[in-house]
């Protein structure tokens, strides 16, 4: 009989939690002073199901409700619970801004911990989602991102996120040849441009200079047009929109020409000469 290999486990069965949970980290009394036991009990939750699936989890709208329903509160209180890890940097905002992932670079040093002896024999291959610099990740974790850009110690640090983006910013743009640097030359369109990331920065959050360089790349590949350039804009801005899409043109239906009335007007002329005669013979 064939032993069956077993399937490769991404998550973790079980992960720790420290004893001192409530009294450590300001930012959990805080959470539990505002939110009471629902608060705490959100929070673990999504950190069991992103445990469950590794060292993160992607979410969709429906999560709101998932949670609302398994542990029996609120719709609002999830979301409101939810703003304020993200807030307090308990989850990693900008990953949640810009792709809607939930994880940190704390959830991904202790998810390191847990893997340590499994992963000892089996490397763990992790992508784009793994926050932790190259200096902070353990041998055993192959980072993606570390293999393309190699001696590249760039990432997001949990410690200081904003000048880690900055690096990685700085190193792109050297790299990277094609990124469209400046503004728009026409103000007209920039000004649109402007808007649009107004809008989007409040539906979806802020995003880095790279990403808004990507943005006016995506805009120029959509069109070369000036006026529908614009249009492209007006309509995301309007929408709500986190990407650029290129504008539907409708086609244009053209008037049926009406058909001639030569014929029908001489089938009238006929039956009135036709008439004119038969009372011309009657009146004989």
């Amino acid at each position: 009989m064939v032993a069956l290999a077993r399937p490769k486990k991404s998550g973790l069965s079980y992960f720790p939690l420290d004893t001192d949970f409530f009294d450590n980290d300001s930012r959990i009394k805080i959470l539990k002073a505002r939110y009471r036991a629902d608060g705490i009990m959100i929070y673990v939750y999504l950190l069991c199901e992103i445990y469950k699936n590794g060292y993160y989890i992607q979410v969709d709208d429906d999560l709101e409700y998932i949670i609302a329903s398994e542990l029996g509160v609120s719709v609002d209180k999830v979301k409101q619970v939810l703003n304020f890890l993200l807030k307090k940097s308990l989850f990693d905002s900008k990953l949640f801004s810009s792709d809607k992932v939930l994880t940190s670079a704390g959830i991904q040093k202790r998810f390191q911990l847990a893997v340590k002896e499994r992963a000892r024999k089996n490397p763990i291959e992790v992508g784009r989602y793994w926050l932790l610099e190259k200096k902070a990740t353990e041998p055993f974790i192959k980072c993606t991102l570390f293999q393309e850009n190699p001696g590249n110690a760039c990432g997001y640090s949990g410690k200081n996120p904003e000048d880690s983006e900055n690096k990685c910013t700085k190193k792109s743009k050297v790299n990277k040849k094609d990124i469209y640097k400046g503004a728009f030359s026409d103000s007209s369109l920039e000004s649109a441009f402007q808007f649009y990331l107004l809008v989007r920065s409040q539906n979806w959050g802020e995003i880095s200079e790279e990403q808004v360089n990507a943005l006016r790349e995506d805009l120029l590949s959509l069109s070369s047009d000036l006026a529908e350039q614009k249009a492209i804009l007006n309509k995301a801005a309007a929408g709500g929109w986190k990407n650029l899409y290129p504008v539907q043109k409708r086609k244009l239906k053209t008037k049926k020409q009406p058909e001639k009335q030569g014929k029908f007007k001489n089938f009238e002329e006929r039956e009135y000469e036709d008439m004119t005669d038969l009372t011309r013979k009657l009146m004989q």
